[in-house]
């Protein structure tokens, strides 16, 4: 089961987001959430955010054991950008862009096990085999 938690409109650049997006794809959550920890970037704490969304709404709404998750896919891609401008020299204008991102990751998990009972009529005939034949003998 696939399970995908979307941030959208961080005030980041993608390219800088998506150094970090690399170092953790097709990574268990446990040592994914490790690496998110101690690299020392903002984008880490970004993602970090929404990987953490990812991993409760495995757990809470899908059922889904949160050992077993893997990241499939984390992607980055490019939101709205801001267009300011900064005076420059002789009367004219430079451009400054601030771009925006729109983080995406993907956990992939197998569903719990359901434990499976034995049906009671079948029991109950594995306990009686043995009696009956004692007793005819």
């Amino acid at each position: 089961m696939e399970v995908t938690s979307t941030t959208k409109f961080v005030r980041i650049s993608p390219k800088k987001a998506r150094d970090v997006a690399r170092e953790i794809q097709g990574l268990p959550v446990s040592n994914a959430l490790d690496i998110l920890t101690f690299t020392p970037k903002k984008a880490a704490m970004l993602i970090g955010k929404t990987l953490k969304t990812a991993i409760a709404d495995a757990e809470n709404n899908f059922s889904l054991d949160t050992g077993s998750l893997t990241i499939k896919k984390a992607v980055i891609g490019a939101g709205p950008t801001l267009r300011r401008h900064m005076p420059r020299a002789k009367g004219s204008a430079g451009a400054i862009l601030k771009r925006s991102s729109h983080i995406s990751i993907t956990l992939v998990g197998a569903p719990p096990e359901k434990k499976k009972r034995a049906p009671k009529k079948a029991a109950e005939n594995a306990d009686k085999a043995p009696e009956t034949a004692a007793a005819a003998e």
